[in-house]
């Protein structure tokens, strides 16, 4: 009876961590159901419990994207960093986030003096408190980008 009731309390206090650790499985985002976009090999987000990696995303020009062949980055690269951003936001949406729940943003950039470009555009993403960032030069991006987003988001941080 006592070895019953020893395994029935180990059982009882397991539960939360065994049901946390399903709730916390990985989920696969993945938004644009093309085939060409089936090629590429990566997630768009990967979400696993309250947290979503969001992958890098490039600025692309949305009057461009109907042809993934010919889509192109922005022109002005303020309009790049805008539709960067805009598309980071789209998939946080996606996933039932927001902008603000971002705890870590990842920017590459190909010229360092486009600094205070990018974030005259990125600040007004936000409400309140930014997240931790690192702005990294790179001597070139796919696509001919000069910027490339990718961030953290934790359910709830702010």
């Amino acid at each position: 009876m006592k070895s019953m009731l020893k395994i029935m309390a180990l059982v009882f206090l397991l539960s939360p961590m065994i049901a946390s650790a399903a709730d916390a499985a990985p989920r696969f985002l993945v938004l644009d159901p093309s085939p060409a976009r089936a090629q590429l090999p990566f997630s768009d987000a990967v979400r696993t419990g309250d947290t979503l990696y969001v992958a890098g995303t490039l600025g692309m020009d949305p009057s461009t994207q109907s042809d993934p062949k010919t889509a192109r980055v922005a022109a002005e690269p303020a309009d790049e960093a805008r539709f960067a951003l805009d598309a980071v936001k789209h998939t946080l949406e996606a996933a039932g986030f927001k902008m603000d729940d971002l705890v870590s943003v990842t920017v590459y950039c190909t010229d360092l003096d486009l600094y205070g470009t990018f974030n005259d555009v990125y600040r007004t993403y936000f409400h309140g408190h930014f997240p931790a960032r690192a702005f990294i030069g790179a001597s070139k991006l796919v696509r001919g980008a000069r910027f490339e987003v990718m961030g953290t988001a934790v359910k709830g941080s702010h």
